[in-house]
């Protein structure tokens, strides 16, 4: 998978941090932790959630605390890897400058340049990713509304991650039981499952019988469809030798440990 941006924005103004939402949310290589303009709170959620790049606004003249008061304290943290800074300001001062590079800043951006954007900005971190550091965020304690967003940013991935392996094998969107599978195992990715045909059935309203049968239809299909050397190098579990493809139980619970392998290895 991809390398991933992990965004915090240290911004005072409500509508900019707002841009930076929207924007952010059309990528699939940039998740915005949080944004706060308070350089406090800020410090606290770099802390908690280990953003591998920050967007540090260095005048927070409606919050709390400053952009210097974020890069003063940052070595407090005692982090084993720093985030990349990004500061965006309106002070032309090559004193102010040199001395955001030497607290840590990585770059400094003018909002006063004439592209300046919020799109401008983040594809600038874009631009350099493999530059920025991986971090994994130790998630022990958070506020609920970060909580939420990782969750969910978490469980939008996973779905794309399990269709996209239900594509390869060629059980595609026309199978009535593709659906089905894809619910499945990722029911099985949150939590082992006893009966997961009936869990599935329920969410559609249709009778277990008739999904399970879907699903191990769509199964049957691929491994008719689906040319064996691709099928051998995706699926590598039991596979029925009186029928010749997977049973539907063998078949959810591989790809859901495979995804699961998958997103814990991602950065």
């Amino acid at each position: 998978m991809a390398k991933r941006i992990n965004l915090l924005v240290v911004e005072d103004d409500n509508d900019i941090c707002l841009e930076y939402e929207a924007y952010c949310k059309s990528l699939d290589d940039v998740f915005l932790i949080g944004t706060s303009g308070d350089s406090n709170e800020a410090l606290s959620i770099t802390k908690e959630f280990l953003p591998n790049a920050v967007v540090l606004d260095l005048e927070l003249f409606y919050g709390k605390g400053s952009g210097f008061d974020y890069l003063m304290k940052l070595d407090q943290l005692h982090l084993q890897i720093l985030p990349y800074i990004l500061v965006v300001t309106n002070n032309l001062s090559k004193v102010t400058h040199a001395v955001c590079r030497n607290m840590g800043a990585d770059f400094i951006m003018l909002k006063s340049q004439p592209d300046y954007s919020i799109p401008t900005v983040v594809n600038m971190l874009r631009s350099v990713i493999n530059s920025i550091p991986d971090m994994k965020p130790a998630q022990k304690t958070c506020s609920p509304a970060i909580k939420k967003r990782i969750e969910d940013d978490y469980n939008k991935r996973l779905v794309q991650r399990i269709t996209t392996e239900l594509d390869i094998i060629g059980i595609s969107a026309r199978y009535k039981g593709r659906n089905y599978l894809r619910d499945a195992i990722e029911m099985i990715c949150h939590k082992e499952q006893t009966y997961i045909c009936n869990e599935v059935a329920k969410k559609y309203s249709k009778s277990s019988a008739s999904v399970e049968r879907a699903m191990q239809n769509a199964i049957d299909r691929a491994w008719k469809t689906t040319d064996i050397t691709t099928l051998e190098e995706q699926y590598k579990a039991h596979v029925d030798p009186k029928k010749g493809v997977p049973t539907l139980t063998a078949f959810i619970y591989y790809y859901a440990d495979k995804v699961k392998n998958a997103m814990e290895n991602a950065v």
